[in-house]
């Protein structure tokens, strides 16, 4: 990859980063795949257009002696790993351009308040008083991290942080709603029936 820099979600340009990465990725397929067909009909890279002279004495070789698992330049692996990560950047746009969707909210319960915070991407829970041995063990255990700086607990702003809060007998409404009851209602994902 050329930029293997994490995208966060809380990122504005996220999309549109997400986005360049696959392209590379998508043109990156496309060469190994062409690179593996010239091999097969030529039985060298030898005149590839991408690949020099010098490098393709190298790649040659190194088949010829066996160091390429699939007796090929590009192995089957590569091209699956590469198609995974192409797959693992859709999903991820999907998911984010969904929980800007959604529009998650916030609530208040009997010791303080939850807050969605978009800007962040950040699920936050704000007590009145340090919670107990047994509160905190709790978030601890359905992913919720104390952020010093922000003065909360808080994990990624998604369903399963909203699931995981709901779980949590504790951070109940004082309105007597559930939590899944708070959120507004997520679009359809593609292929889900209505």
């Amino acid at each position: 990859m050329a930029n293997s820099k994490t995208i966060l979600a809380s990122d504005p340009q996220a999309i549109e980063k997400l986005t360049a990465k696959i392209k590379v990725c998508q043109e990156a397929q496309r060469r190994m795949k062409d690179v593996n067909a010239y091999f097969r009909k030529h039985g060298t890279v030898k005149g590839h257009p991408d690949i020099t002279d010098d490098a393709a004495v190298k790649i040659d070789d190194r088949i010829e002696r066996g160091f390429y698992f699939d007796g090929q330049p590009h192995s089957s692996y590569e091209l699956q790993t590469n198609n995974r990560e192409i797959k693992r950047l859709t999903n991820r746009i999907e998911e984010i351009t969904r929980n800007r969707e959604v529009g998650f909210s916030g609530w208040e319960f009997y010791d303080g308040r939850v807050e969605a915070n978009t800007e962040l991407n950040r699920l936050q829970i704000f007590f009145d008083e340090k919670p107990n041995e047994v509160k905190l063990m709790l978030l601890k255990a359905t992913g919720f991290k104390w952020a010093p700086s922000q003065g909360a607990w808080q994990r990624q702003l998604n369903d399963n942080a909203i699931y995981a809060a709901g779980r949590l007998n504790f951070l109940a409404p004082l309105d007597g709603r559930t939590v899944r009851e708070h959120q507004p209602k997520p679009p359809e994902r593609r292929g889900e029936a209505r």
